[in-house]
């Protein structure tokens, strides 16, 4: 199998975001936005503190990498570092509201809906092929996301939020400048924290004196954070947007069986049959993917030493 490194980076990835509500569900009680500011400000510090003390020689390796782009190029690195900011900022904020405050179904249908908007953007944006086989696990996709979402329409329009950032920032993130991976993040999180900061003082609430808040936000900011967008930005070296959009379905599959099995959450009969459907189309999809397909095996060498074979 092709890429198998890049695929258990995105399926680890997608896998360890399937888990999340465990983490979060026990902060319900703080607001949506210190949980916001408090996970950005300690990643971006914990990221630069590691970046500067064990990575100067990536540092000095990616500054001159830098400076041999050319223009455009260079251009288009601080794009995909400020652009990665914003998207990851809005995505962040908006999970951890609708998780806490609407309900973790509601959280999980956004990323059913991001792997195929992640899929038709990198279509329409980055002209990704998809065959005919994976254009049928889309479309499954589709019919599983809107039975979910019937009679759902303001989780949908929540989720749809969700999705969209996500899906962009898994876009602007595939071009590689040859930057290594874990200073891109780190420079992406310190720009989250930086857009954060103006609005800190007038909308943080009281400062969290439960030491439960502070154990919880170290846990979200390094398994939750650091390690599955560094695994998901190596994934992007080797994977295809759409590839790694649809492997993102292990972690809203994840929500569902842990909101119905631990949380109580209803399931109807219905939603049964779409996640169903979705399970299917991850498998139709990756199954069609020619990086799965073994190599064609080679025609032995001709022998042209002139020797007579049967007669050896």
């Amino acid at each position: 199998m092709k890429n198998v490194n890049y695929y258990l980076a995105a399926i680890t990835a997608s896998t360890i975001w399937g888990f999340f509500s465990f983490v979060l569900r026990p902060l319900a009680a703080w607001s949506s936005v210190d949980i916001l500011f408090y996970r950005v400000f300690t990643s971006a510090i914990l990221l630069l503190v590691t970046s500067t003390a064990l990575r100067k020689a990536a540092w000095k390796a990616g500054r001159r990498k830098y400076t041999a782009l050319s223009t455009g190029d260079k251009r288009g690195l601080v794009r995909q570092v400020l652009g990665g900011g914003v998207f990851l900022t809005a995505n962040w904020f908006f999970f951890i509201f609708v998780l806490n405050h609407r309900s973790i179904k509601a959280a999980s249908l956004a990323y059913l809906v991001c792997p195929i908007l992640t899929t038709v953007l990198a279509w329409l944006i980055l002209k990704e092929k998809l065959s005919r086989g994976q254009w049928v696990a889309v479309g499954m996709s589709i019919c599983g996301c809107l039975l979910l979402a019937f009679h759902h329409l303001v989780d949908l329009l929540y989720s749809l939020v969700i999705a969209v950032s996500y899906a962009f920032y898994l876009i602007s993130q595939r071009k590689n400048y040859g930057i290594d991976k874990f200073l891109l993040l780190t420079m992406q999180v310190i720009f989250s924290a930086l857009l954060l900061l103006p609005f800190y003082p007038f909308y943080r609430g009281p400062v969290p004196t439960a030491a439960l808040f502070y154990i919880l936000i170290g846990v979200i900011a390094v398994f939750l954070t650091i390690i599955p967008l560094w695994l998901s930005l190596f994934a992007l070296q080797g994977l295809k947007s759409s590839t790694v959009g649809i492997i993102l379905y292990i972690n809203p599959l994840l929500g569902f069986v842990i909101a119905v099995t631990c949380y109580g959450e209803k399931v109807r009969p219905a939603e049964g049959v779409a996640y169903g459907v979705i399970v299917l189309s991850v498998i139709l999809f990756n199954w069609m993917n020619p990086a799965l397909k073994p190599p064609p095996a080679q025609a032995p060498a001709p022998d042209f030493s002139g020797r007579n074979v049967r007669g050896h």
